[in-house]
């Protein structure tokens, strides 16, 4: 190799190593510094949208101040806006603490719980319940009911709060649930509350009127409040059933108004089951027009007479 391509070799090599340092120290040392900025800055955006998210989440937590249970996780019953259906699958760390509690009450026979449904003012009231709240409650009793829990040992309640928030229409653990407990003494009033609940739904059953060919039901707020009460009843009652009797006016014959009794019956029926009444707590029948409570002379008579009755046994 001459010396004039040694010399050439040299000097292309002293330029490759300056563009490499010059690189490094400036156009590379901005890019670092961009691309550490760029992460810094997505993790603070991450981190304030969990705490934003966490703000709108209520975790499960339940304690019981006088015994040796207690259990948390951050995942809960979650609901739509103005829907009390539960959104599935619930999680399993949950799972396992409703069985947990499940036999802690099994083993502690006066230990009851206290569910609390929430909502919020601005949600709808899509339930046959008094209000949205209440229906959230019935929907985790039910759940806690198909992990083996007795409804009788499970205390309902709904309240507005103006302390949830919804994520993306999604309400997540609008719930308070706590321990209380029922001595000999609260049990004897529990009885005759119930005696009393009964009588009073008895003498003043929930009457649904309907129009001819009516799909919907629509509910006043007495009838919301008797329908709580009817369902309150079948909870804590055992071998309780609510019964529904659909009634017709004469129009047509003793054949067809039982039938058009027994779907306005079943009708109801669905209704009931549909906002949380477990069918099994449920009978329904069809009367026609034998049970006329209004003349059938009269168009407001029909109307009277064209009815479904939902009382208790």
């Amino acid at each position: 190799m001459g010396k004039k391509t040694v010399y050439l070799l040299g000097i292309l090599l002293t330029i490759l190593i300056g563009t490499y340092f010059y690189w490094k120290h400036c156009c590379g040392g901005k890019l670092a510094a961009q691309t550490e900025k760029s992460v810094v800055s997505d993790t603070e955006n991450n981190n304030a949208n969990r705490g934003i998210e966490a703000t709108l989440r209520n975790s499960f937590k339940l304690s019981d101040p006088n015994g040796n249970f207690s259990f948390r996780t951050d995942n809960n019953f979650n609901f739509n806006s103005s829907d009390f259906k539960i959104l599935l699958p619930v999680s399993e760390d949950l799972n396992t603490g409703i069985d947990d509690l499940q036999l802690y009450l099994d083993e502690h026979e006066v230990k009851q719980i206290d569910i609390t449904g929430l909502y919020a003012l601005a949600e709808d009231n899509t339930s046959a319940f008094p209000n949205l709240g209440m229906a959230r409650a019935t929907s985790v009793k039910n759940y806690f009911v198909s992990r083996g829990i007795d409804a009788s040992r499970l205390n309902l309640f709904g309240k507005s709060s103006d302390a949830i928030s919804a994520s993306d229409n999604i309400y997540y653990g609008p719930l308070n649930i706590s321990f209380s407990e029922a001595g000999i003494s609260s049990e004897e009033k529990e009885k005759e509350s119930m005696n009393a609940l009964k009588k009073s739904i008895q003498d003043d059953p929930l009457i649904l009127n309907f129009a001819n060919a009516q799909t919907q039901i629509n509910l006043s707020e007495a009838q919301r409040q008797k329908i709580a009460d009817i369902a309150r009843y079948l909870d804590k009652v055992e071998d309780g059933k609510a019964l529904v009797t659909g009634h017709t006016d004469n129009t047509g014959s003793r054949e067809g108004n039982i039938l058009i009794g027994q779907k306005r019956a079943d009708f109801a029926k669905s209704y009931l089951i549909s906002n949380g009444i477990s069918a099994a707590n449920i009978e329904s029948i069809g009367k026609g027009s034998d049970e006329p409570i209004a003349t059938n002379d009269s168009e407001e008579g029909r109307s009277k007479n064209r009815r479904t009755v939902v009382t208790v046994n």
